[in-house]
């Protein structure tokens, strides 16, 4: 008698134990390293050194560290954080909002030279960032924008990726036929961006958004070579230069601001992930599955 196979249905899955265990080691690999400086975040400068990496210390001291975060060095950790919301809004909102209108306008206007365009935008997206660093440098030098805000805000509202995913995304998410009884009834370019195809748009300006943000909350790289001025460093470089005190002749020790700190830096991009994530992967699988 043969044993007929199982058959798995879409809403009984196939289950995969190898796969099962990969999915496990990456979420350990993400969770422990939180996990690290959550914990270590309410320890004292000697309890970093006195107890074990992954557990906690006889002293919680979190709520102290996170006072001394603040006010250390006449509170310039503040004046990092409203530097960094600073290059976030404008240079990441600003990313975000050419974005959307250059993706628009390539998904659904035809205009000489746009499969030029197209390549220029690929091949940008498949150059890092580090690699224009140096030139965009000796360019904002030349022009004297070096050491201020506008040699961090001007560099990252440029991003290929974003307008290569908006184009993509307003390909599909607008159908031509909206916008063309949108004309038929009257409305001009600018009233048909706005009220008929900006409130499709919206899945994927909010994942462009959490992209551009990341990447612009995140930056070290351009902000260390462009700024010299600490008032103007952003949270990546300045709390690394605290971290940098510990090797310089009589700096101050200070790793448990320095932890605390990066928990502190973490928690804006956390917040921003969980209240958007439902438009970020509804973003994500745009226009994955054709009809």
């Amino acid at each position: 008698m043969r044993l007929r196979p199982r058959r798995h249905s879409r809403d009984r899955p196939r289950r995969s134990l190898l796969l099962t265990l990969l999915t496990g080691l990456v979420l350990l690999y993400t969770l422990v390293p939180l996990a690290w400086l959550l914990i270590n975040a309410t320890k004292t400068q000697a309890g970093l050194f006195d107890s074990f990496g992954l557990w906690f210390d006889g002293d919680f001291a979190l709520f102290g560290n996170i006072a001394d975060t603040f006010t250390y060095d006449d509170g310039v950790f503040t004046r990092w954080l409203l530097n960094t919301l600073l290059y976030v809004v404008l240079g990441a909102g600003g990313a975000t909002f050419l974005a959307v209108l250059g993706g628009y306008a390539l998904a659904k206007h035809d205009f000489p030279g746009k499969r030029g365009v197209f390549a220029v935008i690929i091949g940008a997206v498949a150059v890092p960032g580090t690699a224009l660093a140096v030139p965009t440098f000796l360019m904002f030098s030349e022009m004297g924008l070096t050491n201020t805000p506008w040699a961090v805000i001007i560099p990252s509202l440029i991003s290929p990726f974003g307008l290569y995913l908006m184009w993509v995304f307003a390909s599909e998410a607008i159908p031509g036929e909206l916008m063309e009884a949108a004309r038929i009834d009257g409305a001009g370019e600018v009233r048909t961006f706005f009220q008929v195809a900006l409130p499709l748009l919206a899945p994927g300006i909010v994942t462009v958004l959490l992209f551009t943000m990341v990447a612009t909350w995140n930056n070290y790289f351009l902000p260390l070579i462009m700024i010299k001025d600490p008032d103007w460093y952003p949270l990546t470089v300045g709390l690394n230069s605290w971290n940098a005190q510990a090797i310089t002749a009589g700096g101050e020790v200070i790793y448990n601001l320095v932890i605390t700190g990066s928990l502190l830096t973490i928690l804006p991009l956390i917040v921003a992930f969980l209240l958007l994530q439902r438009y970020w992967q509804s973003g994500l699988a745009a226009g994955s599955v054709k009809e």
